[in-house]
């Protein structure tokens, strides 16, 4: 486990190599960092803005080898957004580091979590939410497979399918509320009373009976906040869904 002054130290390392990189017009922190909210959890947050003529791969591959030789990484995964391509590092101690590496034209805040170090940044247009209506579709698209799975004796997709209908209700949740949606970020900040309607979803065993219940609930669940979408749409969907679950518990 790291500490908060060795994830402290790091930073301060990145931020100087960045300084002295000629490939990087600006830097940002990111996440926790750059709003105060750091914890004894928080991860390593970093962006930098290319030069016009620098290669992102060429930089990208550099950085890499300086993550790995001198600051103990152990692997890496890459997620990209637009033409940013975000590579997120585990290092030996578990300190997860987030270096977002971004074209000219690209480095600038797409959320609130965005603190300039040096360089300017561009403003960048705000990242959407998905649409309610589509996570709908999705919780639908989750249930039909989680009926269908039951009646196959798939359990274990069965409890996939089923968790999948309740993600995209707690997704649907957190944007009636205005609380951050991605990777469950804002769950905590959901009232209790609203979340306590969505515990039922949980499968408690495999058994499947016990698949059956928590499918019940899911329905139910997706069907309520589904309301809060388009109340037309719920009734049109009521039917159906009720009798996914109605064939669920026949077996058939």
């Amino acid at each position: 486990m790291y500490t908060a002054d060795e994830r402290s130290a790091l930073r301060d390392a990145l931020v100087a190599e960045a300084r002295a990189d000629p490939r990087i017009a600006g830097a940002a922190l990111t996440g926790s960092a750059a709003v105060g909210a750091e914890d004894e959890w928080s991860d390593v947050d970093l962006a930098l803005g290319l030069t016009p003529d620098a290669s992102q791969a060429a930089v990208l591959a550099d950085w890499t080898a300086l993550m790995y030789g001198e600051h103990g990484a152990v692997h890496h995964t890459d997620v990209w957004s637009r033409t940013t391509i975000y590579r997120v590092f585990l290092l030996g101690s578990t300190l997860q580091v987030d270096i977002a590496f971004a074209p000219a034209g690209a480095f600038g805040a797409v959320g609130p979590t965005f603190r300039l170090l040096f360089g300017e940044a561009v403003q960048q247009p705000a990242s959407s939410a998905p649409p309610p209506l589509d996570l709908i579709g999705m919780g639908w698209l989750y249930a039909l497979h989680a009926r269908s799975s039951i009646a196959r004796g798939k359990v274990w997709q069965a409890e996939y399918m089923i968790s999948g209908v309740r993600d995209h209700v707690l997704t649907l949740m957190c944007l009636r509320y205005g609380v951050p949606h991605s990777q469950g970020r804002g769950l905590h900040l959901l009232p209790s009373v609203t979340t306590s309607a969505v515990e039922a979803t949980l499968v408690r065993s495999l058994e499947v009976a016990e698949l059956r219940r928590a499918f019940r609930a899911s329905v139910d669940v997706l069907l309520a906040e589904a309301e809060f979408v388009d109340a037309e749409l719920a009734v049109r969907l009521t039917g159906p869904l009720r009798g996914l679950t109605a064939s669920a518990d026949r077996g058939s």
